[in-house]
């Protein structure tokens, strides 16, 4: 099975609770009016799409009606599809990881599928042809390292770690020089995810930061954060208190095979421009893929 297959099973869920609804209100409707726009708004607000988001996405679809004197309620459906794409293409959601090595730092709150995420785009890479290497910069939970070693075995990688309690930066130190070493050509550290002590996270993160700038310094960098998608909403304002401790370049959304708020992909993007970068449909070793904002927007429609 293809990814976008895969991605049109993964969106069952979101696409009953979006485009089946949509639909059903535009057969009813017929013709374009305000009360069909206020159909509209209600179905994209409960997909998580978001109350902003959707408010904006309303207006463009107005104006877009009265430019293009549409009359027909079945077009409206394309427009729509239009202005999400025009929203999820903005920027850029490809991963730069030309030098070797490169590095990714992955953050996120524990229960996300941060762990799961690394071991993916360990494996992703690797299928690539890349010699990849984990470092296991989460010394805060024993679990965290254990799990990370179980993906490496998997995966096939090597993995750097200390035991339960050590200082990450210098797990980061030691792997930062592996990989020299080892002519790896990219170093994934994954990092505590703790947002209840702000200020630690905020500080270990700064210095894992300082010692990737100067061991591997002109090195390529993504710092990319783990989302739930099932969590709907809630993954925004992790979004937004992450934002605050790190310089994110990207998110990572898991879990969307599991959810009918795949809407959160439009808000995120709208409310806090921060690209979506992987999307994680599935359980197996290669259900995470690069995002592809025209892709998954004929998926959610097909």
């Amino acid at each position: 099975m293809g990814f976008f297959d895969k991605l049109k099973d993964g969106l069952m869920k979101t696409r009953k609770s979006i485009t089946e609804k949509i639909d059903q209100v535009l057969v009813s409707f017929g013709k374009v009016d305000e009360e069909l726009f206020d159909e509209l708004e209600e179905i994209l607000i409960t997909s998580d799409i978001g109350i902003d988001t959707t408010m904006k996405i309303i207006a463009s679809l107005k104006e877009k009606v009265r430019e293009r004197k549409i009359i027909d309620a079945m077009k409206v459906k394309d427009l729509l599809k239009e202005e999400l794409k025009e929203i999820l293409e903005s920027g850029d959601n490809s991963l730069k990881l030309e030098t070797k090595p490169s590095v990714i730092i992955v953050i996120g709150v524990n229960g996300v599928g941060k762990t799961t995420s690394i071991g993916k785009i360990a494996n992703y890479y690797k299928n690539q042809g890349k010699k990849v290497l984990l470092a296991a910069g989460d010394t805060f939970r024993a679990a965290a390292i254990d799990q990370l070693e179980i993906w490496a075995d998997r995966v096939g990688v090597d993995i750097i770690g200390q035991k339960e309690g050590s200082d990450p930066a210098a797990v980061v130190f030691d792997a930062a020089q592996a990989a020299k070493s080892r002519k790896a050509d990219l170093l994934i550290c994954d990092t505590a995810g703790r947002l209840h002590t702000k200020k630690n996270l905020m500080e270990e993160l700064k210095k894992v930061s300082r010692i990737l700038d100067r061991e591997l310094p002109g090195a390529d960098r993504e710092t990319l954060l783990v989302l739930d998608a099932t969590t709907g909403q809630n993954a925004i304002s992790q979004a937004k208190t992450f934002r605050e401790t790190a310089d994110i370049t990207g998110i990572v959304l898991t879990k969307l095979d599991g959810t009918a708020k795949g809407g959160i992909v439009v808000a995120i993007k709208s409310e806090l421009d921060i690209p979506v970068k992987l999307i994680g449909v599935g359980e197996q070793m290669d259900d995470l893929q690069k995002f592809n904002a025209s892709e998954f927007v004929e998926a959610l429609f097909s």
